[in-house]
């Protein structure tokens, strides 16, 4: 019998100690990214903030006057650009082309043409294939809107996250407010209601729940209260 044991426990633990990969979808300003970063450093997986990117590329279409219904310059213009992420004290921040883009990218600029940007095939498809590279070893967190549909379908875990609307513009109010840029709540709001409705009914990968995701409504609950919920979840996976 501690022959056994003794060839069991690694086992035991070889398996507690897995890595997988786990998928979190869900609205504009749902909460997604900050569960998804809370969990991947209670776990000390690696955090991909896949709307980071799409806000990158929309602020380098921006500064550089892309005409987003163009084609060819959209095209050319994707072989122009490159995302990369560097983790400083415990937050990931996005880089576009070697420059910090951190805040640039979270303007009500960006934010009104993001989905617009998103929606785009050439745009997709490069994006989509990058962020399939991270996932090569697992141990990784992704949030998005189709990262558990087209990203990561085989994802070991799933969550959809959803809140009232109400309640997502107020959380993305206050947000901007802190960091000094004013706009007005209905102004928030529709924006919201806007990018929502261009996510969901795009034709190449909508936002949409995977048929395995499990939902979260966090409308009334607290980041640390959502995290505790998701990472209960992650446990049975690990």
């Amino acid at each position: 019998m501690q022959s056994f044991f003794y060839f069991a426990s690694p086992m035991f633990n070889f398996f507690k100690k897995r890595k997988i990969i786990i998928a979190i979808d869900g609205y504009s300003s749902c909460g997604k990214s900050t569960l998804a970063r809370d969990l991947a450093n209670k776990l000390k997986y690696i955090y991909v903030d896949s709307g980071a990117m799409y806000r990158a590329v929309t602020l380098y279409f921006i500064w550089n006057k892309i005409d987003i219904h163009n084609t060819s310059e959209v095209a050319d213009a994707l072989t122009k650009i490159e995302i990369t992420f560097k983790r400083r004290r415990r937050k990931n921040l996005c880089y576009l082309n070697g420059e910090l883009v951190e805040n640039d990218i979270r303007s009500a600029e960006v934010s009104d043409l993001v989905s617009e940007v998103a929606a785009i095939s050439a745009v997709r498809k490069k994006l989509v294939a990058l962020q399939q590279t991270y996932g090569e070893h697992k141990g990784l967190v992704m949030d998005g809107r189709d990262i558990g549909t087209v990203v990561f379908p085989l994802a070991k875990l799933k969550v959809f996250v959803t809140a009232d609307v109400e309640v997502r513009a107020h959380r993305r109010y206050s947000e901007l407010k802190n960091r000094g840029k004013e706009m007005p709540f209905e102004d928030v709001k529709a924006n919201l209601e806007k990018r929502d409705h261009i996510d969901s009914t795009r034709e190449d990968s909508p936002l949409m729940q995977a048929p395995d995701a499990i939902v979260l409504d966090n409308s009334s609950l607290s980041p640390k209260e959502q995290l505790e919920a998701v990472y209960k979840l992650t446990k049975m996976y690990l």
